[in-house]
């Protein structure tokens, strides 16, 4: 026997012990799927609820381990009727659960994008998978201007929706949006723009497509995360077609105003970029869950393994867990290398 089939036997046995012994069901490696932008993920009662963009419905995902998302129960939740406004482009859905119920936030148009607005679906089962998903309607402040990537959370005792959003009707740049929300399905108020693309890290966005502007400035993908007495949105910035797709931070006291621009303070660096040696591009996107047993924080998000790949379908999600800064700020590391093998989320009872 040559030494590359002893090689390959001694391979093989070792997986096969891993198998036999559960360590192989204690370790995973990214991307969790081949594909699948803007992912998100949250933990309930023993199972990670998890979507992406598909384009032209909404699928969940089932799963007592992430690392298991490729053999996961999977279910189609909602189709769109034929010829409406909501009918294509369906991106970015959420699945939040609030006051008793499941709601599912997406943005979609009917085909022109300048028509992107905000939707919501409601399921009153305690098994999202189960049950009646009903179609809630548009979400939208009086102002009714374009929208994607809508995100709600709850902080003290009230709930916000944060989004990406045109100050006007046309194309150019998109800023980050914050409302209080009513219900789980309608805005209160007027809208609040707490950040724009300013620094030159935000304003990657050359585009070579006749139907679009020459260039457009991007804020999108808000997402909360709070430690302490500090709240912190970390958003996508620069166009995703673009190799510099990166995380930026917002950050404002717990006790603020959160409908205040002022209290929003910006930072001048990208907290997650790509790492052209792992060979990670266009990170971004993300969401945030903690890990069974709570004492873990995790960052969800997708990128493309090759410079150049855009905002198509080679982006894929991946996962990896983050520490805190001494002074409570994220720190979220440089993007994991494919393959790199990662311990599971904890379940340390």
């Amino acid at each position: 026997m040559n030494r590359v089939a002893m090689m390959r036997m001694y391979i093989s046995f070792c997986l096969v012990l891993l198998t036999v012994t559960g360590f192989a069901q204690s370790t995973f490696t990214n991307p969790l799927l081949p594909s699948g932008a803007d992912p998100w993920s949250i933990y309930k009662d023993g199972y990670y609820y998890y979507t992406n963009t598909l384009g032209n419905r909404i699928d969940i995902w089932r799963t007592k381990n992430l690392a298991d998302l490729k053999t996961a129960e999977r279910k189609t939740i909602w189709i769109p009727p034929a010829d409406t406004l909501y009918s294509k482009e369906i991106w970015a859905p959420e699945i939040h659960f609030l006051q008793g119920k499941w709601y599912v936030y997406f943005a979609a148009d009917d085909g022109k994008n300048d028509n992107h607005r905000l939707y919501v679906l409601e399921n009153a089962s305690p098994d999202p998978l189960k049950g009646t998903w009903t179609f809630k309607g548009r979400i939208s402040d009086p102002s009714d201007k374009w929208a994607i990537d809508g995100s709600v959370f709850e902080h003290n005792g009230q709930l916000y929706l944060t989004w990406s959003g045109w100050e006007g009707d046309t194309n150019g740049r998109q800023d980050l949006y914050i409302a209080k929300l009513k219900n789980p399905w309608t805005i209160e108020g007027k809208r609040v723009m707490i950040s724009h693309p300013e620094h030159d890290w935000e304003r990657h966005g050359d585009l070579n497509d006749p139907n679009n502007p020459p260039h457009v400035d991007v804020n999108e993908g808000p997402q909360l995360l709070k430690n302490k007495d500090k709240l912190y949105i970390i958003y996508s910035a620069s166009g995703c077609w673009t190799d510099f797709y990166a995380l930026g931070m917002l950050t404002a006291s717990a006790n603020s105003n959160l409908l205040n621009a002022a209290s929003w303070k910006k930072s001048l660096q990208p907290v997650f970029k790509e790492s052209s040696e792992n060979k990670v591009y266009a990170p971004g996107h993300n969401s945030f869950f903690k890990s069974p047993d709570g004492k873990e924080d995790w960052i969800l998000y997708h990128a493309n393994s090759e410079p150049g790949q855009g905002c198509g379908k080679h982006r894929s999600p991946r996962a990896q867990k983050f520490t805190w800064n001494p002074d409570g700020t994220p720190n979220f590391g440089i993007p994991v290398r494919e393959g790199a093998v990662l311990a599971i989320p904890s379940d340390k009872k």
